[in-house]
């Protein structure tokens, strides 16, 4: 599925496993302080 999204635009809700395991949502931080998501490939894997 792809997804596009322009500047301004509501990020869609997501959830990915914290490196402790736990699974963290976006909707969790919501209402709170802005957000920062930025995706890594290959960081902290091993590959």
């Amino acid at each position: 599925m792809e997804l596009s999204l322009k500047i301004g635009d509501v990020a869609p809700d997501f959830t990915l496993t914290a490196t402790t395991m736990e699974k963290i949502s976006l909707s969790d931080y919501k209402g709170n302080k802005n957000v920062v998501v930025a995706f890594y490939g290959m960081d902290f894997t091993p590959g």
